[in-house]
């Protein structure tokens, strides 16, 4: 079967490829692809401090609220800069001492203000997908300035490693986001959580790739009020998630992808669940550790891109 999901009608796909996914042909007969993506969003986040008219809400040690408008949030703002200044160091260390090259969803001004992680990053090999000028959500604003965000990113993150990124992933986004990504020349994004493999799908006259991000193997269930309050938590759901999807790998392989936030993995209290994660994949034969960049360029090579539309 092909790697193409079928064109429908409706602005959703509810079918996919169905009960007969596409054998993806990872790598040295891998049985699964496994990326692990680092976010680096602080200092990007809602403050005054970047003439926003609120404080950041979500995504820290204290659950989510209504903000207080007008004010700053002193103990959220310092939540936010553990990541910068403790948790982004600690997470580089568990994954370089095994051997792990992570990708970096970058926010263009969190690197701007911290240009020592930009360079840390791209020292470690990692690719990077561009995630917003600014951590906020590209829904309430314009057209004109979220297409300029889009732009200063890339250019940003360009400028402080070396390399202009092959994806994107707004996370916040807008019902314009895809479009504007493949404006600026994006080869893939990943503003999606519909699927365990990549996948076509038009946007205008192009057809354009998604890999799809995760939301369940992801450190935010431990800042959202949800289940998984306990690292030993997060490590059984990703333990567990791998299990599956590596069985499955036998005749129909998958990829997965764990996602880190530098404030909430970087605490001491997480790391040691993640790296327990990462001893115990280590140890399986035919998991194919890569870049989410690899993923992208393997899906083209194997599965091209339909025809434009006419």
């Amino acid at each position: 079967m092909s790697g193409f999901c079928p064109v429908i009608s409706s602005p959703r796909d509810l079918i996919g490829y169905g009960s007969e996914p596409p054998h993806p042909q990872w790598p040295n007969r891998a049985r699964l692809a496994l990326n692990v993506v680092v976010n680096y969003e602080e200092g990007a986040e809602y403050t005054l401090l970047n003439g926003d008219d609120r404080p950041e809400t979500i995504l820290s040690e204290v659950g989510s609220g209504a903000p207080a408008m007008g004010t700053r949030d002193l103990a959220m703002e310092s939540m936010y800069d553990y990541g910068g200044r403790a948790g982004v160091w600690r997470l580089l260390r568990a994954l370089t001492d095994r051997g792990i090259v992570p990708t970096c969803y970058a926010i263009g001004l969190a690197f701007e203000q911290n240009p020592r992680v930009a360079e840390a990053f791209a020292k470690a090999g990692c690719d990077f997908v561009g995630h917003g000028w600014r951590w906020i959500d590209y829904a309430r604003v314009s057209v004109d300035e979220e297409r300029d965000h889009i732009g200063r990113c890339l250019e940003t993150i360009e400028r402080l490693t070396g390399e202009r990124p092959a994806g994107w992933y707004t996370g916040r986004m807008s019902l314009d986001t895809r479009r504007l990504a493949v404006e600026h020349g994006i080869l893939y994004d990943s503003d999606a959580y519909c699927d365990d493999l990549p996948f076509w799908m038009p946007v205008g006259r192009t057809s354009h790739l998604v890999v799809p991000h995760a939301f369940d193997t992801n450190d935010s269930r431990m800042a959202r009020n949800q289940d998984l309050a306990a690292g030993s938590d997060f490590f059984d759901y990703l333990r567990d998630s791998f299990d599956v999807l590596y069985a499955e790998g036998l005749t129909a392989p998958k990829m997965m992808t764990v996602s880190l936030h530098c404030r909430l993995a970087g605490r001491p209290g997480r790391i040691a669940a993640l790296t327990r994660f990462l001893d115990h994949v280590l140890a399986h034969d035919r998991v194919w550790i890569c870049r989410r960049v690899e993923i992208a360029r393997h899906w083209r090579a194997t599965f091209p891109p339909p025809a434009e539309a006419p």
